[in-house]
C-alpha cells in the first residue's frame, strides 16, 4: 500500500515537473481564441460609428478572452480520453498527462472568475452574463453532452462559438441589436461546413473514439453533401449585411470573392475530392472567416456605396 502511494506520489511529481507555461498556454487554444477575439473586435467596432473607447476595448477583449480560454481548458479536461485516442490531439497536455485534471480545472476557474469580474465591473452585466453563458454552452452543453449524443452536435453547439461578435457589440452598447445577431448568424452557418470538413479528414479517428460525428453516423458522402449545402446557405447569409444596409460595397465584393472560394472547395470536396481536399477545405474555411471579418471592419471605416 505504501509502495503504491509512493509510486502515485512520484508520478504526480513527474507530471508537475514536465508541465511548463507552454502546456498551460496550449490548453487555452490560443489560435481559436484569437479568431474569436477578432470577431468580438469587429462586433465592437460595428456597434459605433466612432472609434471604440480604449478602456472598453481592452477590458472587453480581456474578459471575453479569459472566459473563452477557460472554456477551452475545460474542453481539454472533459475530452482528454477522446483526445488520447486521436492523432490530432493525443499530445495535448491533459491527454498526455503533462497537466493534471485538478491543475487544469484550477487554471480554468481562475481565468473564468477573472474574466467574469472584468466584464461585470469594467464593462456591463449583460456582456458578463452572455459570455458566461457561452462558456457553459461550449464547455458543458456541447463538450459534455451534445458531442457525445448527436451527429448534429456541432450545429447546435456552434451557437456558443458564434457569440463573440454579439459580446463585442453589447460591451460597447449594453444592448442586443439585430445587426449583432446577423454577425452571429454568419458564424453559426459557417461552423458546420468548417468542422465537418475536418471530421471527414479524421473520420476513422472519431469512429475509434466513438464520437458520433456526422461522417461516422451518416457516412462521408452524406457529410460532403451537407458541407456543400451549408456552404450555399452561408453564401446567402453572407449577403444579408449588404442587403440590410449594415455594410457597403467593399464588403459585398470581398464576401462574394471569399464565398466563391469556399464554394469551389465544397464543390471539389463533393465531386472531385482527393485525400487532401477535406483538410484543404477546413484550412480555407478559417481563412474565409478571418478575412471576412477584416473586410467587415474595413468596410465600416471606409464606406463606399454604389
Amino acid at each position: 500500500m505504501a509502495k503504491s502511494a509512493s509510486i502515485s506520489s512520484a508520478s504526480s511529481t513527474a507530471t508537475r515537473a514536465t508541465a511548463s507555461w507552454r502546456d498551460y498556454y496550449e490548453m487555452t487554444k490560443p489560435n481559436v481564441v484569437m479568431l474569436l477575439l477578432l470577431t468580438a473586435l469587429v462586433g465592437m467596432c460595428l456597434a459605433t460609428p466612432q472609434w471604440v473607447d480604449w478602456k472598453v476595448l481592452i477590458a472587453g477583449l480581456a474578459g471575453i478572452g479569459l472566459l473563452s480560454s477557460a472554456a477551452a481548458v475545460i474542453n481539454h479536461v472533459v475530452d482528454h480520453r477522446i483526445d488520447s485516442q486521436m492523432a490530432r490531439t493525443y499530445n495535448r497536455p491533459v491527454a498526455k498527462g503533462k497537466v493534471s485534471v485538478t491543475h487544469a480545472l484550477i487554471f480554468a476557474a481562475v481565468m473564468a472568475v477573472a474574466g467574469y469580474g472584468i466584464l461585470e465591473f469594467a464593462i456591463n452585466r449583460l456582456t458578463a452574463l452572455l459570455t458566461l453563458a457561452s462558456l457553459v454552452g461550449y464547455a458543458f452543453v456541447y463538450t459534455m453532452f451534445l458531442k457525445r449524443a448527436t451527429p448534429q452536435n456541432i450545429v447546435i453547439g456552434g451557437l456558443a462559438g458564434a457569440a463573440p461578435p454579439l459580446l463585442g457589440w453589447t460591451a460597447v452598447t449594453g444592448e442586443i441589436h439585430a445587426h449583432a445577431l446577423l454577425l452571429v448568424l454568419i458564424i453559426f452557418t459557417w461552423t458546420p461546413p468548417h468542422f465537418w470538413a475536418l471530421a471527414i479528414h479524421r473520420e476513422k479517428e472519431y469512429a475509434k473514439a466513438k464520437v458520433p460525428m456526422l461522417p461516422v453516423t451518416h457516412g462521408v458522402e452524406f457529410t460532403k453533401t451537407s458541407v456543400l449545402l451549408y456552404t450555399v446557405l452561408l453564401c446567402l447569409v453572407c449577403l444579408l449585411p449588404y442587403l440590410t444596409g449594415m455594410s457597403n460595397l467593399i464588403y459585398l465584393i470581398g464576401s462574394t470573392a471569399l464565398n466563391a472560394g469556399f464554394m469551389m472547395y465544397a464543390w471539389k470536396l463533393k465531386f472531385a475530392a482527393t485525400d487532401k481536399t477535406a483538410m484543404q477545405t477546413f484550412k480555407y474555411s478559417i481563412v474565409h472567416l478571418m478575412i471576412l471579418f477584416v473586410v467587415l471592419l474595413v468596410d465600416h471605416y471606409i464606406p463606399i456605396s454604389l
